[in-house]
């Protein structure tokens, strides 16, 4: 009798452990499933999208709006296969994140070029198709300074001054930019002497896009070589992962995360929400 419940015990033991590990891999799948295929977080690192995105910025990015390709998969477990389901391109100036095509490190940039499209650039200012795009100056734009802005490797070191309050601020020169099909959004010029003021022109291959940082003079992007840390050029469409849609939130770089208050303390105010589509307005470019 004894040894029967024993048995018993021990099956109803295993039983259990097998449908706790069995619920566990299920949930493994659908998470995998729904980061792969509809919408992942993302965590911004540095400062190569300022204005728009800062250090310290997590995100939404969906999955589908350009269809799939091994670079949707995440965490990089995907095979490098040619290819693309359901592909539809982005259109110019749409953030998106990709996987580096030789590191396979995630990026996260703004499109800028389609295929087809000649790029280039002269004294800072963008060439589409053989025109200029429409720039415009806007007023400085000022930003606090925290523990996660700017960061140690920030090339926006030298605009950091104080408010009228002492406060430490970063005063930022900001440039309006219009892209062909109307996009526009705010892009950081800090002015002539930077080695990709000048690139191009290059027409883009079949199936590549160009993309940069709107942290023109602060970003690793198509300009740069990749012993650079930049993209070398035109990116494949493959690996696009997503589009970048809402910030979800935002922190300052002071949580410790043995401290749940501080947590909420590092949040920072009027960032949650920031829709990351770009406006678009009729433009004769």
């Amino acid at each position: 009798m004894a040894k029967n419940k024993a048995a018993k015990t021990k099956a109803a033991d295993e039983g259990s452990m097998l449908k706790l590990l069995r619920d566990i891999v299920v949930i493994l799948i659908l998470v995998l499933g729904i980061h792969s295929c509809v919408a992942k977080p993302f965590y911004i690192p540095s400062d190569s999208m300022m204005p728009i995105l800062r250090n310290g910025d997590r995100l939404i990015v969906s999955k589908y709006p350009y269809g799939w390709s091994y670079a949707s998969v995440s965490f990089h477990l995907a095979p490098k296969k040619p290819g693309r389901w359901f592909g539809k391109l982005p259109e110019r100036g749409d953030i998106v994140v990709l996987e580096h095509p030789v590191t396979r490190v995630d990026y996260i940039k703004r499109v800028i070029g389609l295929p087809g499209d000649t790029i280039e650039l002269r004294g800072g200012a963008l060439i589409i198709n053989g025109k200029p795009i429409k720039r415009e100056v806007q007023p400085m734009l000022s930003v606090p300074v925290d523990a996660n802005m700017p960061g140690s490797d920030s090339s926006l070191g030298r605009f950091v001054t104080r408010d009228a309050a002492g406060k430490a601020v970063l005063e930022l020169p900001i440039v309006r930019e219009t892209l062909p099909g109307g996009a526009t959004f705010d892009t950081i010029d800090m002015g002539p002497g930077y080695l990709t003021d000048d690139y191009g022109p290059i027409t883009m291959p079949a199936d590549h896009l160009f993309l940069m940082g709107d942290n023109r003079d602060g970003s690793a992007d198509s300009r740069v070589p990749v012993d650079r840390k930049g993209l070398g050029g035109p990116v494949p469409f493959d690996a696009i992962a997503g589009r970048a849609e809402i910030i979800s939130f935002s922190t300052d770089g002071t949580a410790e995360w043995y401290n749940p208050l501080s947590w909420f303390e590092a949040l920072r105010p009027g960032r949650a929400g920031t829709n990351l589509r770009p406006e678009r307005q009729a433009s004769k470019n």
